[in-house]
């Protein structure tokens, strides 16, 4: 049977699973476990087993559950309190200032934990109370929340990109330093567009009232706030791009420096012996969900590497005289459709085995293309009707805002990050320089 019709037949069943809602795992083993032995017979299944426990033994992959383990434990640590009211205090007084500090938070939030999830629910319950009780429009408020928590897809650490990088072959060291300048590029431009339109509009993101503005004292005090997750920060970026640490080894000691927070911060023993344990409880079932998908995942690309599809497909593109910039064009569109209606490991899966080998045979940096592929992942994370960072806000909205109103607040945010993407594709620089710089 031609290749082509094969893989047609494989993403078919994909979808139909998918409509069925059988889980992503199941999903991707399944398919690729029965194509293996439609085109290979039994004795093919034989080499899948030791492939599966070479990549889950990768000690590459022990940095996710410790990530989440760090995230886990962060979520109720009362650090973005802190950090809010520093923000509340040194910007409250401008307009926007409190969307624009959010913004901040979330920066940090995902300079320390990389999950999405954290950073929107926490601000979400922290900094929209405070946006709405003091004149903001819920369309900017949501938004910024919103558009702020996804950046935790793109600044380092980020389990995405450790995800993306396991299946790509490409150094997670270098993966984390080429998003840190299109990270911070991306929250420049929220921070911008909500600074131009709080200025232009003040109705729609007014400063405190005066009475309420602390005084320069009280602002250089609350400053103390950034100690702690700077320490966490340096503990894991500091360590990785020093050269001291792994990623993985990084992870592990930014784990340690987590507990050692939450227990400065508890009231007492058995307090931080309730979060560590329940945030390894929560981390131990985000883990084997990702694991096992990454799982479904190696059973669906041995199908697709035992064709030789990327080639297939590279020598159909010489074949039409395609140009290579419209295949890369229209590999962007498809993760914009696919980020609609699907999550973001099930689209690394499907997509990887494919587009990684295809794009390197096209000549371009697989890094380059893997940090654009990242954006729009933060993208799908936001797009209706299945962007997740939606449903998150809507279970921390008032009642009175519905599903359609955070909706309409996000487009603005996809706006920018459509432009950071395009400003990547334009300028490679912006992905490429800083790897180049360190030498990782």
């Amino acid at each position: 049977m031609n290749p082509a019709l094969i893989v047609l037949f494989m993403f078919l069943a994909v979808v139909i699973l998918f409509v069925l809602r059988t889980p992503v795992a199941f999903t991707l083993g399944t398919v690729g476990i029965v194509s293996l032995y439609l085109i290979n017979g039994p004795r093919f299944l034989q080499m899948l087993p030791p492939s599966i426990i070479e990549s889950m033994t990768s000690i590459i992959l022990l940095a996710i559950p410790l990530f989440i383990f760090i995230g886990c434990i962060l979520e109720k640590s009362g650090i973005a309190d802190e950090i809010f009211e520093m923000i509340y205090k040194w910007l409250g007084p401008i307009p926007g200032g409190l969307a624009i500090g959010t913004v901040f938070i979330c920066v940090v939030f995902a300079a320390m934990v990389g999950i999405v999830g954290a950073a929107t629910v926490t601000m979400g319950l922290i900094a929209l109370p405070a946006m709405l009780k003091r004149g903001y429009k819920p369309s900017l408020a949501i938004g910024c929340i919103s558009g702020g928590g996804a950046l935790g897809f793109l600044i380092p650490p980020s389990v995405t990109m450790i995800v993306y990088a396991s299946l790509s072959n490409l150094s997670i060291g270098k993966m984390f330093l080429a998003g840190i300048i299109p990270g911070l590029l991306l929250a420049s431009l929220f921070i911008t567009y909500i600074l131009i339109r709080s200025l232009i509009n003040p109705e729609l993101a007014p400063p405190i009232p005066v009475e309420e503005r602390a005084t320069w004292k009280e602002k250089w005090m609350s400053v103390k706030n950034l100690a702690m997750p700077f320490i966490l920060i340096f503990s894991i970026m500091g360590t990785i791009f020093s050269g001291l640490a792994t990623p993985t080894e990084a992870a592990a000691v930014g784990a340690v420096v987590a507990m050692v927070i939450v227990s400065l911060r508890s009231k007492s023993f058995k307090d931080t012996i309730g979060v560590v344990s329940n945030a390894a409880e929560k981390a131990a079932f985000l883990t084997s969900m990702v694991l096992w998908i990454i799982i479904g995942c190696l059973a669906f690309s041995a199908v697709v590497n035992t064709l030789g599809l990327p080639m297939l497909l590279k020598d159909l593109i010489d074949s039409i005289g395609l140009n290579r910039w419209s295949v890369l064009i229209a590999m962007q569109i498809s993760f914009f459709l696919l980020g609609m209606v699907m999550d973001d490991l099930p689209i690394i899966m499907i997509t990887v085995p494919i587009y990684v080998p295809l794009i390197t045979l096209l000549g371009f940096n697989p890094l380059w293309f893997g940090i654009l592929f990242i954006v729009n992942m933060q993208m799908a994370y936001l797009t209706p009707p299945f962007g997740f960072v939606l449903f998150y806000m809507k279970g921390v909205v008032p009642p009175n805002i519905s599903m359609g109103d955070i909706y309409k607040s996000v487009w603005p945010f996809i706006g920018l990050q459509t432009l950071c993407l395009i400003i990547i594709m334009v300028f490679p620089e912006v992905v490429l320089w800083l790897p180049s710089l360190v030498g990782m």
